[in-house]
């Protein structure tokens, strides 16, 4: 009895012990957003008189007015769904395409380009900015959304085929087989029955897609020049020499470059989670 009181007391302790670290991690990871949170509703005198990390003593809405329209943040944040959106779509149409006859048609040097599109992957990007900053000269499309939208696509249909195509592969063929047998098409099994099945995976990748072309700074500033077709987390850059000291500004320019991800995560959580899980088990 004696024994079982003991471990129980330890299997307790070590219960306690992981919630307090996990705790006190969560607070540290959370403390600079929040700390980012309130200085964006900061007026600049209070900071100025009270110092950044001192106790809000105002609080006001100006900061994300003053960044919106002085700051350019409403034209970046235009720019940054012009160049998101048709860049997800487009990537995840066309990866979902290739991952379905790659996994389930037999093809010659399937394997070669599966291998191919994981090695793109593994190139390190600053090798190849000034091979593609001069083929966008060359093409004429340097410094427009055009260009940024055709280098995220390049650079991103290749990790999502190789990721779709795990899951396609996956899905078993007699499925398929059934539909054959009724007299469907491959596009009628592709739209019917393939994509249908991998919405977990694709939910999945909409949302990291979404965040990391939305939140991509290096290609922007590789194929962009003029201010006015810049994203938004290259306005973020531009508004820190605007403002300079102004820290409530830049906070509230950051809250407004964070809230479309944020929204979006949100919204597809449930798939996200969904689809990190299938993707374990199998």
């Amino acid at each position: 009895m004696s024994a079982n009181s003991t471990a129980l007391r330890r299997k307790r302790a070590a219960t306690a012990g992981f919630h307090l670290g996990a705790g006190a991690l969560a607070i540290l990871w959370l403390l600079p957003i929040a700390l980012v949170l309130v200085t964006s509703l900061r007026s600049f005198d209070d900071i100025a008189a009270n110092g950044l990390g001192s106790w809000p003593h105002s609080f006001t809405l100006g900061n994300f007015h003053q960044a919106w329209v002085d700051g350019g943040q409403q034209r970046a944040l235009i720019n940054s769904l012009i160049v998101t959106i048709p860049c997800v779509l487009i990537t995840l149409a066309l990866a979902a395409m290739a991952a379905f006859a790659l996994s389930r048609y037999e093809l010659r040097f399937r394997r070669s380009l599966l291998l191919l599109m994981l090695g793109g992957n593994l190139l390190p990007p600053q090798i190849l900015l000034i091979p593609v900053s001069k083929l966008s000269e060359v093409m004429g499309i340097f410094d427009t959304l055009p260009a940024l939208v055709g280098v995220q696509i390049g650079f991103g249909v290749g990790f999502y085929v190789f990721v779709l195509h795990g899951f396609m592969r996956s899905i078993p063929t007699e499925i398929q087989q059934a539909a054959v047998v009724d007299g469907a098409g491959p596009w009628q099994i592709f739209w019917r029955i393939i994509l249908p099945l991998t919405r977990p995976a694709l939910a999945a990748l909409s949302a990291l897609s979404f965040t990391w072309i939305f939140n991509d700074l290096l290609w922007a500033i590789t194929v962009l020049r003029s201010d006015t077709k810049m994203p938004i987390t290259a306005a973020l850059i531009g508004l820190q020499g605007q403002f300079v000291s102004m820290w409530n500004v830049i906070a509230a320019g950051s809250v407004i470059a964070a809230a479309p991800t944020v929204a979006v995560f949100l919204r597809f959580q449930r798939h996200f989670v969904a689809g990190l899980n299938l993707g374990a088990v199998k």
